[in-house]
């Protein structure tokens, strides 16, 4: 794309995550992609509580990116921000929701896709014995999947990380279990220790991809996605408007220019069993 073509692209991440990037962005945006060598993004949050994130993960992305491109004199950045707890929809299920933000100074964009995606290994609990410990080992997917050991789920100062072989988590476990009695063992979701998260990671730069290449049809500014979705996909037996979704509206980054696509789901009526007159 005329845009980005031979122009240096900061990936900023300390956790390997331009594995799954790189080649995607290179390809489809014609950039040299860069990672900037010993930047710290743990000291805007981390998964296992050293550092509590302050901010919601858009804002900490480009921070992120902000914060790379100042540092490294660049135009032009891309950050992800995790996050996993309950699916907001499937109840009793984990969820990864990974956002990936591109800011590009030179053109005045910010672009991003969010992924929501149910597989994730994310746990973590507490064990007193051997057997509890492999039996959760076991469940998510080590040791091709990092694991983390600490004094207890609160305790943030005794804790070892990246635990990828069996020798180093029995050997950890034992120390940990001698001097405290028990042990909370919980997954790594940094992406250099998760390939599941990697993956979504993956999927997620592949939606943004997809959305920078997206133009408006007004001023041919990329980054033509949706911005809100609506209400009111109508009753197909008592024709009154329900709380499924209508329609998305798309929105230029430049020009605002609006567009609504009807029917996103190829779905014009809706069944009346989720019709809130039809089935109070």
């Amino acid at each position: 794309m005329r845009e980005f073509e031979g122009r240096t692209l900061l990936i900023a991440t300390q956790h390997a995550k331009e594995q799954v990037m790189a080649p995607l962005l290179e390809k489809a945006l014609g950039v040299i992609c860069r990672i900037p060598r010993g930047f710290n993004t743990d000291l805007l949050g981390t998964f296992s509580g050293e550092y509590e994130r302050q901010e919601d993960p858009l804002k900490t992305a480009r921070k992120k990116c902000r914060l790379a491109m100042n540092v490294y004199g660049s135009d032009l950045a891309i950050a992800s921000e995790g996050s996993f707890g309950m699916h907001p929809t499937i109840f009793f299920c984990y969820a990864n929701e990974e956002l990936v933000l591109l800011v590009d100074k030179k053109n005045d964009l910010e672009i991003s896709a969010v992924i929501t995606s149910t597989k994730t290994n994310f746990n973590g609990q507490e064990v007193k014995d051997m057997d509890g410990l492999l039996d959760f080992a076991e469940r998510v997917n080590f040791p091709s999947h990092g694991l983390i050991l600490r004094r207890s789920k609160d305790d943030f100062k005794t804790i070892i990380k990246g635990i990828q072989n069996p020798k180093q988590l029995s050997t950890a476990f034992d120390n940990l279990l001698d001097k405290y009695g028990s042990v909370y063992v919980q997954t790594d979701m940094r992406a250099m220790y998760n390939p599941m998260r990697m993956a979504v990671i993956e999927q997620a730069t592949d939606k943004l991809i997809d959305k920078i290449k997206s133009r408006c049809p007004v001023c041919n500014t990329p980054g033509f996605g949706v911005m809100a979705t609506k209400e009111g996909l109508p009753c197909g037996l008592c024709g009154l408007p329900t709380r499924s979704l209508l329609a998305y509206v798309y929105q230029c980054l430049k020009c605002d220019f609006e567009n609504e696509q009807l029917h996103p789901n190829q779905i014009e009526v809706e069944e009346p069993k989720y019709c809130d007159y039809c089935n109070p």
